[in-house]
């Protein structure tokens, strides 16, 4: 705001600026900060790209696409975990926290196993963060939720 007015020609110092937009009830706005809420470099095993960019699906609970992102709240900064059908294109499972962290995703993704209670041929695409917690995955498949093994859960590569 200083430099805006000292390009106007007036002759003002920061300090007297603060004053007066704080007198005049003035706040000036920050530029968010860029989060990222993905890391592709991690150590974790990838599994293979079952999906490979086809997002269309035949029938309810074939697909399910998975992702993390971030909302302003009340609160400040939240981070989402979402897990939507591929065919309604409907959120089936989420979990909301302030700290981004694998269990996010496996919160949401819990949630949707629970309430819809897919049956085998499940692919459940995520890209490749390592809050996808693939080590959990491949240690939980056996609850009939998906085809027996650990490629029924593909890692995306949309980054």
């Amino acid at each position: 705001m200083t430099r805006e007015l000292k390009d106007q020609g007036l002759s003002v110092g920061r300090r007297r600026t603060a004053r007066l937009m704080r007198e005049n009830g003035l706040k000036a706005r920050q530029p968010r900060r860029f989060r990222r809420t993905t890391d592709s470099l991690h150590a974790f095993p990838v599994a293979p790209n079952l999906l490979e960019q086809d997002f269309s699906a035949e029938r309810p609970d074939e697909k399910w696409g998975a992702d993390i992102s971030y909302v302003w709240t009340r609160e400040g900064w939240l981070d989402l975990a979402v897990v939507m059908d591929l065919y309604a294109r409907r959120v089936v499972g989420w979990a909301v926290s302030d700290r981004l962290h694998k269990e996010l995703a496996l919160t949401a993704l819990r949630r949707a196993l629970v309430v819809r209670r897919p049956g085998a041929g499940l692919l459940h695409h995520s890209d490749r963060g390592s809050q996808g917690g693939f080590d959990w995955l491949s240690q939980h498949l056996g609850g009939g939720w998906c085809d027996g093994g650990p490629a029924a859960f593909g890692s995306g590569f949309a980054e």
